[in-house]
């Protein structure tokens, strides 16, 4: 059983991740790290800091915040322990800092753990190489309190789209944009409100036809289980990056 720290514990993915692994023959989340003054409500051994860390975990599961990669990255490279990064909205800077790290233990890092979403990233960068010259445009939805925009996620789709069609480049909305558009635009649109837990919606349309692509994700608990699994996964493996292409392909 692949024994886990969960870096945020007291979040909303935190105590899904904690969920997923109560429900995980094979995954036990022993401890957790949370920055929150009040670790009193905790179920499990929750710590304010890294270094008061008392178990001996097989994995990190980190749904905090790029803010705290640092001590993430100090942590399991002194540890030798492989991580699962599953936050968004890192700096080019932090990037580099987790690819470093990742050739002294394994890091699992994807902008969205839900299976299903990676595997409709895959259906786009068919339907990529089969549509040329439609119009794409990508369309994001999430709640009022997300802080990164574009998620992720959207430009884990955008950036498939252009690993198939390599002459185009992104426009973020349209404001004050004068002319038609591009055709090797891929626009990328965010929307914010309510309690929305993520859809994503890929278009392409052409001349007299338009398909969509979308995926709609219903519980935070489909990124939950994503991350156990890749946990369980990563668990054992030699340093290096991996994402769920890996995970998918097994």
């Amino acid at each position: 059983m692949v024994k886990i720290l969960i870096s945020g514990a007291l979040g909303r993915m935190g105590k899904k991740v904690f969920e997923a692994c109560s429900l995980n023959n094979n995954a036990n989340a022993i401890c957790g790290v949370d920055l929150k003054d009040d670790l009193s409500n905790a179920n499990f051994p929750v710590y304010s800091s890294f270094d008061l860390v008392k178990e001996t975990p097989d994995v990190i599961v980190d749904f905090s915040s790029p803010a705290n990669i640092d001590n993430i990255l100090s942590y399991i490279t002194d540890k030798n322990i492989p991580a699962v990064l599953c936050a968004t909205g890192y700096s080019e800077q932090d990037l580099e800092k987790i690819k470093k790290a990742s050739q002294k233990t394994a890091i699992f890092r994807s902008a969205n753990m839900s299976l299903g979403v990676n595997v409709l990233i895959d259906v786009v960068k068919r339907a990529a190489k089969v549509l040329y010259g439609f119009d794409v445009e990508i369309i994001e939805k999430h709640h009022n309190k997300k802080v990164d925009a574009p998620s992720g996620t959207a430009l884990m789709l955008a950036d498939g789209i252009k690993e198939v069609q390599t002459d185009k480049y992104y426009t973020y909305g349209r404001k004050g944009k004068v002319g038609a558009r591009d055709v090797k635009e891929i626009g990328i649109h965010a929307i914010r409100g309510g309690n929305i837990v993520g859809e994503h919606d890929v278009i392409f349309a052409g001349e007299n036809e338009t398909i969509t692509l979308s995926h709609q994700a219903t519980d935070r608990g489909v990124f939950a289980n994503g991350a156990v699994k890749a946990a369980i996964y990563i668990a054992g493996k030699k340093s290096g990056m991996y994402d769920m292409n890996d995970l998918l392909s097994e």
